[in-house]
């Protein structure tokens, strides 16, 4: 993990592939209209963070049907999971080739994340993290949130690359959570979407929850989570855009799902119905998206800062592919 210079003034554990435990229960009438991952927490001793992990993995079913970390229980429905296995042995953090630093202080660090990184350890995660990669670098981050995701206080998909910020000090979480929540910190991504979208700036405001048939996916649902993507086009090409991305809220592959149900999914992203001959032209084997931009006001003083990223190597080479055939 190498380290660049600083800002530009203002922008549940992995298992380790063991098996958990398949619990099946009535819900408690105690429970009733409690929030899944309040309810997992005490049934059953885990943190609400390993909760919420486990209802993002799609292993929490309820009378049947998959159900998310936000959804209400009802007393008497019959739930299903599976949970993870006990700790044991924690395995020693691992570096994380290609992870640069961006900016370091007492309160933060700002880091560029590679492509098959995820954000933190979590049930069926066996592979790197952020957090695991600047522990074995030797950073100290904040002890705040649960134990599997101290520090952490937004996420990027393992396939998405870019900018993240972890908090160091517990100030910085608090306040860091608070800003993420209240939506004043700007989140600029790059997408390459398929087509072109119509009008060529514009907002999808459309809610998001899991998949009702297909429970590893996200999709625009009457009754999910208000979601709201504000974009714009800033490079055309014959068989796709490129578009700059701001979000206003943080769902889980917000932008994935919501230019996937415009019929302009990201270029290489099969999960949401990206074009495989498109995808295999451009030599793209994820979802063409990229966290380019970064701000926050400081926790320590308030002060913006705004940071910036470069396209990885796969990304760039899509887009040259596409301005050579231009």
């Amino acid at each position: 993990m190498t380290s660049s210079p600083g800002p530009t003034p203002p922008d549940g554990p992995s298992t380790g592939g063991r098996r958990g435990e398949l619990r099946s229960v009535p819900v408690p009438d105690g429970l009733e209209g409690q929030r899944v991952d309040q309810a997992l927490a005490r049934m059953f001793g885990i943190s609400r963070g390993v909760a919420a992990d486990l209802a993002d993995a799609g292993v929490v079913v309820v009378d049947g049907r998959p159900r998310g970390k936000g959804d209400r229980l009802t007393g008497g429905s019959w739930l299903e999971v599976e949970l993870p296995p006990p700790p044991g042995e924690p395995a020693p953090p691992q570096p994380v080739s290609g992870m640069t630093v961006v900016y370091d202080d007492d309160d933060v660090v700002v880091i560029d994340k590679p492509v098959g990184v995820a954000a933190h350890g979590s049930p069926g995660w066996t592979g790197p993290t952020v957090t695991g990669g600047l522990a074995a670098a030797g950073y100290r981050i904040s002890t705040s949130g649960a134990a599997e995701r101290q520090g952490v206080v937004h996420r990027l998909d393992a396939a998405t690359t870019g900018l993240m910020v972890v908090a160091k000090s517990e100030r910085a979480y608090t306040l860091l959570k608070a800003a993420f929540k209240e939506r004043t910190v700007d989140k600029g991504y790059h997408a390459l979407v398929q087509g072109h979208p119509d009008p060529s700036k514009g907002t999808i405001d459309a809610p998001i929850d899991r998949h009702p048939k297909h429970d590893w996916r996200f999709a625009v649902v009457s009754g999910g989570r208000p979601s709201v993507t504000h974009y714009e086009v800033v490079e055309a090409f014959p068989s796709a855009s490129l578009v700059d991305v701001h979000l206003e809220t943080g769902r889980t592959h917000q932008i994935r799902v919501h230019f996937s149900a415009l019929r302009h999914p990201c270029v290489g992203d099969l999960t949401y119905g990206a074009d495989p001959t498109l995808a295999a032209r451009l030599g793209m084997t994820r979802q063409w998206l990229h966290a380019v931009r970064l701000g926050f006001a400081h926790p320590a003083d308030g002060r913006w800062v705004e940071f910036h990223s470069d396209y990885p190597a796969d990304l760039a080479g899509a887009l040259a592919v596409l301005r050579a055939e231009n």
